[in-house]
C-alpha cells in the first residue's frame, strides 16, 4: 500500500472512530443542557423540589425522595425515564410540554450505555448558599437596582446577585442561582420581591423570583436557549417582561413564574423592556432598531413608536408619564412619547419629543430619576452624562470609570446614581452635582488580591 493511501485510510479510520464516539450519548454534551434548560429551575440548591438537585451529576445520580434517578444499564427501571414519559406522575418537566421523543430516547440510550459522567474538570464548579464563589477578580457589572426603601443596592455577580447596603459599606446577602450572567434586576414596589433575569450563553435564559427578606428563591423559570435581557416588573408587581436572543419578548406571571405571552414582533435580539405607567402596555427595543409598543393583556403588537435608525440597546421610562428614552449604536438618546399625536405615516417620527447630545460612544445603559428631573446615559465611553430631562441641558459628566458602563440606577430619592461596568467597580455619585461619593468592588475577593479595595 502506498504511503498516501495508507495515510488516507488511517485518517478515514480516525474519522469513523471520532464519529462513533461523538454519536454515543454524553452527559455533558447531551443530557446536561436539557436538564439546565427545563429541569434545574425547580431542582437546584436554592430550590430543591422533591429534595432533588439536578445542577450536578452527583445530584442527578443521588436522586430525591424516590431514590436514585437512574439505574445504569437499565433505562426502563430508571425513575428519570418514568417521569419523562409520564409513567410516573406528574409528568416532567412540570408545567411544560413533554420532551420530544428523540430527547427521551437519548436519555434512554445514555442510561443504557452506563450513564457515565464525562463532565470536564473545569466545569465541575458548584455554587450553593453555603459554598459561595471565591472571586479572583471583579466581574463585569451588568445590572444594578436600589431597593424601594433606599436601604439596599442589588448588584450583578457571577452566578449570583449581591445585596449591599445602599452606601456600599457592607455586603448583606448573596443570592446564588443558575445563571452565569445577570442581565437585569428589578424590585417590587413594596420591596418584598426581587426579580433577577439572565442566563448562561448558548445554554438557557432564566428569571429568578426571590423573597428578599428571607433570601429564599421562590421559583425559577428557564426560557429559550440563550440569555434573556431587560427584565422589567410591571408597576403593580404582577407581570415580568424579558427579551431574548431568539427575537422574542416573554411576559411572565410574577406570582407563579409561568409564561403568559410569547411575542414575536422583533426581528433580532431584544435587549431591553419597560412597562407603561399603568402596566397595560410594554415598550421593547433591540438590534432590529425598533422600539415596539405591545398590548400586555392581549399579548398583541401595536406599532413602532420610533423612526428606525441604529441598533438599540437601552431603554428607560419617565416615572409618572408614558414617555421613554431609548439609545444604542448611533450614540444619541431619543425621548419618545408612547402615544402618537396623529395617525401614523410612513417614516413618521411624530412621537419624538427631544434628542439629547451625541455621546462619545455607543449607548448601553439609561436611567430616569424617580423624581423625573434627570436622565443618565452610559455606554462605551468611560463616563456617564447627566441631563435635565425637560430641557435636555447637560448637567454633569460623571468621571471615574476606566472603560464601558453597562448599568445605571438612581436611588429612590434621586440623590444618588449608582454606576457599574467593565472595570467591576460600583461607583456612587451625588446628584445633580455629579461628585463621586464612593467606589467599591461589590464581590468578595480572594485574600491574595488585597490591592483591589474600595475607595472613599
Amino acid at each position: 500500500m502506498q504511503p498516501f493511501t495508507m495515510r488516507r485510510t488511517l485518517l478515514f479510520s480516525l474519522a469513523v472512530a471520532a464519529y462513533s464516539a461523538a454519536a454515543d450519548p454524553s452527559y455533558f454534551r447531551d443530557v446536561r443542557p436539557i436538564l439546565q434548560r427545563v429541569c434545574q429551575g425547580c431542582h437546584q440548591p436554592a430550590l430543591k423540589s422533591g429534595n432533588l438537585d439536578l445542577t450536578t451529576f452527583e445530584g442527578l445520580a443521588t436522586g430525591g425522595k424516590r431514590g436514585p434517578s437512574f439505574a445504569p444499564g437499565n433505562p426502563e427501571a430508571s425513575i428519570l425515564v418514568k417521569y419523562l414519559t409520564g409513567e410516573l406522575k406528574p409528568q416532567m418537566p412540570l408545567g411544560q410540554p413533554p420532551l420530544p421523543a428523540e430527547q427521551i430516547a437519548m436519555f434512554r440510550d445514555w442510561i443504557r450505555a452506563g450513564a457515565k459522567d464525562d463532565t470536564p474538570a473545569a466545569a465541575r464548579e458548584t455554587i450553593t448558599p453555603d459554598k459561595p464563589i471565591e472571586y479572583q477578580r471583579p466581574p463585569v457589572i451588568t445590572a444594578l437596582a436600589f431597593s424601594p426603601d433606599g436601604k439596599h443596592l442589588a448588584v450583578s455577580g457571577y452566578r449570583e446577585t449581591l445585596i449591599h447596603t445602599a452606601d456600599g459599606s457592607s455586603l448583606v446577602k448573596r443570592l446564588p442561582g443558575l445563571s452565569e450572567r445577570i442581565q437585569g434586576i428589578a424590585w417590587s414596589s413594596d420591596g418584598k420581591l426581587l426579580v433577577v433575569s439572565g442566563g448562561t450563553p448558548a445554554r438557557f435564559g432564566e428569571v429568578q423570583f426571590w423573597d428578599f427578606a428571607a433570601g429564599k428563591l421562590l421559583h425559577s423559570t428557564t426560557l429559550t436557549n440563550d440569555t434573556v435581557f431587560g427584565g422589567a416588573l410591571s408597576p403593580d408587581g404582577r407581570r415580568v417582561a424579558v427579551g431574548g436572543a431568539d427575537y422574542t419578548v416573554r411576559i411572565l406571571d410574577a406570582a407563579t413564574g409561568q409564561e403568559l405571552h410569547r411575542l414575536a414582533s422583533h426581528e433580532n435580539w431584544v435587549l431591553a423592556t419597560v412597562f407603561g405607567v399603568d402596566g397595560k402596555r410594554l415598550v421593547s427595543v433591540g438590534r432590529d432598531r425598533a422600539a415596539k409598543l405591545t398590548d400586555v393583556q392581549a399579548g398583541q403588537f401595536l406599532e413602532n413608536i420610533n423612526l428606525l435608525r441604529g441598533e438599540l440597546a437601552a431603554l428607560a421610562r419617565h416615572p409618572a408619564r408614558d414617555i421613554v428614552v431609548i439609545g444604542g449604536e448611533d450614540r444619541i438618546p431619543y425621548i419618545y412619547a408612547m402615544d402618537r399625536p396623529r395617525n401614523m405615516k410612513i417614516a413618521d417620527d411624530s412621537t419624538l419629543l427631544r434628542k439629547l447630545d451625541r455621546q462619545n460612544g455607543a449607548i448601553l445603559a439609561l436611567a430616569w430619576s424617580p423624581d423625573g428631573k434627570y436622565i443618565a446615559v452610559g455606554g462605551a465611553a468611560p463616563e456617564v452624562t447627566l441631563y435635565d430631562a425637560d430641557s435636555g441641558v447637560l448637567k454633569a459628566s460623571l468621571k471615574g470609570h476606566s472603560a464601558g458602563i453597562y448599568a445605571l440606577a438612581f436611588s429612590p430619592d434621586s440623590s444618588t446614581l449608582a454606576t457599574g461596568g467593565f472595570d467591576g467597580q460600583v461607583r456612587l455619585y451625588r446628584i445633580p452635582a455629579g461628585e463621586l461619593i464612593k467606589a467599591f468592588v461589590p464581590v468578595p475577593l480572594s485574600p491574595s488580591l488585597s490591592s483591589i479595595r474600595s475607595q472613599p
